[in-house]
């Protein structure tokens, strides 16, 4: 009798446990996304383009009651902070900015990273790059620097974020318009370029307009040529190397762009959410007001659509990878 009575009273736990458990469980699935704050990784120094777009997308957030705080991972032309994303739990709470700079690295092998570690969730922006030069520089004119290039081959001295990305593809192309090869200097950031640009350590750089902007406004630096095929709308008097007359893109075209990628795994659901929230905030009159004041452009493409734009970013770089860097190390 009190052998059975214990069983009786073993199975009721049991059953009170397996019930509580279960509840749990429910409680946990029901807990709506997200119910605690996001991290943003972003692979580059404070102050940067990159960087400047995710505080503002981070502002913008707190409105819907959203926490998303931004964390600056910089080195290796923005794959340390990547693998940091890469290797994270696949919850959708920590996310990162991807870049066109990252996926030059893939193309030429120089980073383990693949486009497979990455859910892509909603682009940033598309960001056209500039020539800039010191304010008083002695050639502030695209014809004026070019020649100054020319008549010193391999000495001419370009600042870039990074290295081995679309901005030294750029400050090769540069020197490539006038027959010879230039000097690219990398720095962990944009913020860092301008700042040696505007004391004259070195003779020019290739940079976004956001990154840029406030120092060309301030007089410190020039920008003097646009490496696209049309001006940028809050920088009409800059012209582009096309009208005059140079082909920046021979091995085809390239986009520096940025996006917002989670770690591959991430529960549909919960990438859908991301999408919907990021992709409201991106289209936001706020952010966008912003992003193009700076030279920016801010389109509509997210999920699916993005990682097919991802890819043909990557078959470009690829190619051009080949073409450009192997050639320089000749």
């Amino acid at each position: 009798m009190v052998l059975k009575s214990s069983v009786a009273t073993f199975s009721a736990k049991l059953l009170g446990a397996a019930a509580l458990f279960a509840t749990c469980l429910a409680a946990v699935a029901a807990d709506p996304f997200p119910s605690k704050e996001i991290r943003l990784i972003v692979p580059w120094n404070a102050g940067g383009s990159n960087d400047i777009s995710a505080r503002a997308l981070s502002q913008i957030a707190t409105e819907d009651g959203v926490k998303v705080i931004v964390e600056n991972v910089p080195g290796a032309t923005g794959a340390i902070g990547m693998t940091k994303v890469a290797n994270a739990e696949p919850d959708g709470y920590t996310i990162g900015m991807g870049t066109s700079s990252t996926l030059a690295l893939i193309a030429q092998g120089l980073t383990p990273l693949r486009n497979e570690q990455f859910a892509p969730i909603a682009r940033v922006t598309v960001d056209p790059l500039i020539l800039l030069v010191p304010a008083n520089s002695q050639h502030g004119t695209l014809e004026s620097f070019l020649a100054h290039v020319k008549a010193n081959p391999g000495k001419v001295s370009i600042g870039i974020p990074g290295n081995n990305n679309l901005n030294h593809i750029f400050a090769v192309m540069a020197g490539r318009a006038a027959g010879v090869e230039t000097l690219p200097v990398p720095y962990t950031g944009g913020s860092k370029v301008v700042a040696d640009l505007a004391g004259k350590q070195i003779e020019a750089g290739v940079l976004k307009p956001s990154e840029s902007k406030s120092q060309i406004d301030g007089g410190l630096v020039k920008a003097i040529a646009v490496f696209g095929n049309e001006r940028i709308k809050s920088m009409p008097d800059v012209p582009t190397f096309k009208e005059k007359g140079y082909n920046m893109f021979p091995y085809g075209p390239l986009v520096q762009m940025a996006y917002i990628v989670a770690p591959a795994g991430t529960p549909p659901a919960v990438r859908e959410k991301l999408t919907a929230m990021f992709g409201k905030w991106i289209q936001s009159a706020k952010f966008k007001a912003a992003s193009e004041a700076g030279g920016a452009v801010v389109d509509n493409v997210t999920g699916a659509a993005l990682g097919t734009e991802i890819n043909n970013v990557q078959k470009s770089l690829n190619e051009v990878g080949k073409k450009v860097f192997v050639a320089e190390k000749k």
